[in-house]
């Protein structure tokens, strides 16, 4: 069974890749994981889950902000 934090991630990351569909996949995860734990090369390899999420979050929420302001 996967985690639950895991598959709230996988939902989030499909949500996320709809708003930045011009952005690749790899580049999205080292984004984030810089988002998560700050510019050091070592942030893709300690990042946890929760920290993911986390990150994940804040960007959709920055997103949906910039685009209200737009609008």
């Amino acid at each position: 069974m996967i985690d639950p934090v895991r598959t709230d991630v996988l939902r989030r990351l499909e949500k996320l890749s709809e708003l930045l569909p011009e952005m690749r996949f790899g580049q999205l995860i080292a984004n984030l994981s810089y988002r998560a734990r700050g510019p050091e090369v070592e942030s893709i390899w300690d990042m946890e889950d929760e920290e993911l999420l986390a990150a994940i979050q804040q960007q959709i929420a920055d997103l949906a902000y910039r685009e209200s302001t737009i609008a």
